[in-house]
């Protein structure tokens, strides 16, 4: 286009050359498509400009396009990276739960087994104790009722709690002889027992030792050992095995009731007879 209308300018400028052989209405005529032409290059040239300027943002766009697209290209494949690297750590992690789950199956038989084991140990081991524990609770049926002794009986452990006024006079360590035929059916029982250990505990309340007593007794301590002695000479001298027999003193450091009322200083003056797994 922007050649064709240089040619026509060409001709043009000829026809004014040859002015003299044209004739006016010619020359306004060729100038008028001289004018026209020159209006169409200008708008031509502006159109190719504008097309130019047009070209240029698509380029640019273009080129932005681009570099989105590897931008996005590499984040794809860093994220494939990283899910290809977290199916691993979770198929990973799933077979050591498996193998740990074999293992923890293992464990539980073994321990299910173990308790089994334990269970029925400790079914033997009660039911001895809860014989002997019946046998006493027979003998010593009418005391129990009139709650002058007390029987229980925890995990293996039997106590005998025999209020001091069944055994001994008031203040006094020597076993009186009610107290005496009371021992004697009680070695009945525990001379049957060969495996489990005795042992004598004596216990008092907590009113001091005082007057003429005292003397012989200057504390708690001194009367709850003389007691609990006095009983064990006793066991030993009917045919308790003395091997298996023990003493204790705790004065009136181990009350099993409260010490501010007459009956419950009672419930603490007492011997403790106590049946105890041999180690």
């Amino acid at each position: 286009m922007f050649q064709r209308s240089l040619g026509l300018l060409a001709v043009a400028a000829a026809l004014l050359v040859l002015g003299g052989c044209v004739a006016k209405s010619d020359y306004l005529r060729k100038q008028a498509e001289a004018d026209a032409l020159s209006r169409d290059m200008a708008a031509l040239t502006k159109e190719n400009q504008g097309l130019r300027e047009r070209i240029s943002g698509i380029e640019e766009r273009f080129n932005g396009l681009q570099a989105e697209k590897e931008r996005l290209t590499a984040e794809r494949n860093d994220l494939d990276a990283r899910l290809n690297t977290l199916k691993e750590e979770t198929n990973r992690t799933i077979e050591e739960q498996r193998n740990r789950n074999t293992e923890l199956e293992g464990d539980k038989q073994m321990l299910g087994e173990s308790i089994a084991l334990l269970k029925k140990s400790k079914e033997a081991e009660v039911k001895t104790v809860s014989k002997t524990y019946e046998e006493v609770f027979a003998v010593m049926k009418d005391e129990i009722e009139q709650g002058q002794i007390a029987i229980t009986e925890l995990q293996g452990k039997l106590t005998m709690d025999v209020l001091d006024k069944i055994l001994f006079d008031s203040g006094q360590a020597e076993v009186k002889p009610e107290g005496l035929a009371v021992l004697k059916r009680v070695v009945e029982i525990l001379i049957t027992v060969t495996d489990k250990v005795i042992r004598i505990e004596g216990h008092t309340d907590n009113i001091p030792i005082a007057g003429t007593l005292a003397k012989r007794y200057p504390t708690n301590w001194e009367l709850s050992a003389a007691r609990a002695l006095n009983v064990t000479h006793f066991l030993e001298k009917k045919g308790i095995d003395p091997s298996i027999l023990s003493a204790a003193a705790f004065g009136e450091y181990q009350p099993v009731a409260e010490n501010d009322t007459p009956e419950g200083r009672a419930k603490n003056r007492r011997i403790a007879i106590i049946l105890l797994p041999m180690k």
